[in-house]
């Protein structure tokens, strides 16, 4: 689009040179005006985007450590709750790998959060289980405490993926940047002045606008949220439990 707004204003300005000296001071002051208000819009627009990626990723890495924490301090609860537990924190943790693979609210994502909920019930009825048969134990306590911060992470880190930049701004951006490149390339053509630069800076613009949109959808293209603290925990879960189930002691 921003190419093809280039080349049409080129078209037009060379359509109309023989009226360069009425119409190239007022071309001339549109576009400039206009390309520094495309310039702020596109600024703002890569802002946008960049923050909420950054969210992602910081999601991501919260929602890595809660499990993280579960895990462990799961490995604290009696049998055999401790080992449906760890069982089911593994699955978990593979599910809160996928669902970065998939575009917000598409039915994928929708599977894998209906799926996340489920193991979360299934590991707050043990947890519940572990606290009425020990109300006194502080293993089962805690426990309870770091699954609920694990629920509360999850819900953010869906809520950062879906938190996007409005269609209207991408699309605000998309038109003016069309509409301002096309009158700089109708007003170069109408003084007679190369095309070579509006062409780089159509090219520019059009990658800028690429790569803001990849930051803001990045599971649609090559720009991606790095699941790494979520691979190596779930790789870490595959090793034997570093805390021995605790010992049953006779009443």
């Amino acid at each position: 689009m921003i190419l093809g707004a280039t080349a049409l204003g080129a078209l037009i300005g060379r359509r109309v040179s023989h009226l360069s000296a009425s119409l190239s001071e007022p071309f001339g002051v549109l576009q400039a005006a206009l390309l520094g208000v495309v310039g702020l819009i596109l600024a703002f627009g890569l802002s946008l985007s960049l923050s909420r990626y950054e969210d992602r990723r910081a999601a991501i890495v919260t929602e890595a450590n809660a499990i993280g924490t579960t895990y462990l301090r799961a490995q604290t609860l009696p049998e055999p709750i401790r080992r449906r537990s760890l069982r089911l924190l593994g699955t978990y943790t593979r599910s809160a790998i996928t669902i970065s693979q998939y575009p917000p609210d598409s039915a994928e994502e929708s599977v894998v959060i209906a799926n996340e909920d489920r193991l979360q019930r299934r590991l707050w009825s043990l947890a519940g289980g572990s606290l009425d048969a020990a109300p006194l134990a502080s293993a089962p306590r805690l426990y309870v405490q770091t699954l609920n911060e694990m629920i509360d992470a999850q819900a953010s880190r869906i809520a950062a993926l879906n938190n996007q930049v409005p269609d209207p701004v991408l699309l605000l951006e998309i038109l003016g940047a069309c509409l301002a490149l096309g009158l700089l390339a109708a007003y170069l053509a109408l003084v007679g002045r190369g095309l070579a630069g509006v062409l780089l800076a159509a090219v520019l613009v059009a990658f800028l606008l690429f790569v803001t949109s990849e930051l803001d959808r990045p599971t649609r293209g090559p720009i991606e949220i790095p699941n790494t603290v979520l691979t190596d925990l779930y790789e870490s879960m595959q090793e034997p439990p570093a805390a021995a189930a605790p010992r049953q002691t006779e009443g």
